[in-house]
């Protein structure tokens, strides 16, 4: 199965631009979805910034590496990706720039569990979500 895996909220808590510490729970339930033969494709809002401005020159984001650092968050976690941002098969049977995935684990995901934080947005509960994996036999 190919799963879409957002970053921020999900796998790290929310600290954008920085990478924020990981999500309790996020690399062991991560790597035991890959162990069980399925595929992680990233699917995230960050991308690298080289030029901020906008058409209408509005500095958007400060320039930096912010899809690179994600990326590199698997690498340093030992987690493989099997895409960054799409599906590396589908270009043969669509044309269509969405990622496709049976399955996205996303903190703004209606339905997804999450743990509420007081003093920022909500993150992902692995717990609850590795439940949902082994009702679905993913896990």
């Amino acid at each position: 199965m190919d799963i879409l895996i957002d970053f921020d909220g999900t796998c790290v808590l929310h600290e954008f631009p920085k990478v924020g510490p990981s999500v309790p729970g996020a690399v062991e339930t991560l790597k035991a979805i890959v162990a069980n033969g399925h595929n992680l494709i990233l699917f995230t809002m960050r991308s690298d910034v080289e030029d901020p401005k906008s058409e209408s020159e509005e500095i958007v984001c400060q320039p930096g590496p912010y899809l690179t650092e994600a990326v590199q968050w698997f690498v340093d976690n030992e987690i493989p990706l099997y895409g960054i941002q799409v599906n590396p098969t589908q270009h043969t049977w669509t044309t269509s720039p969405k990622a496709y995935g049976q399955l996205m684990i996303d903190d703004s995901a209606l339905g997804c569990p999450l743990i509420p934080d007081p003093n920022a947005r909500p993150f992902v509960d692995w717990i609850g979500v590795r439940k949902l994996l082994k009702l679905r036999g993913v896990l």
